[in-house]
């Protein structure tokens, strides 16, 4: 069995911001309440990837020589 390949056309940080955007978004539609609250925390978790992605990536984190 293989499996299925495909190449992303965008970085993981774009797709996790642009996923935490739409979840606050929706978030914004609903009333206070459980469904809300998760809405958030899953935005939150996005963003923070998205920022722990970058930090993996950025050219400074390097190992020592």
């Amino acid at each position: 069995m293989e499996r299925r390949r495909f190449n992303q056309t965008r970085s993981l940080e774009e797709r996790l911001a642009e996923e935490a955007k739409r979840l606050r978004a929706e978030a914004k539609l609903l009333p206070h309440g459980a469904k809300r609250d998760e809405l958030i925390r899953r935005a939150r978790q996005a963003e923070t990837g998205s920022h722990m992605s970058a930090w993996l990536r950025s050219p400074e984190l390097r190992p020592p020589e």
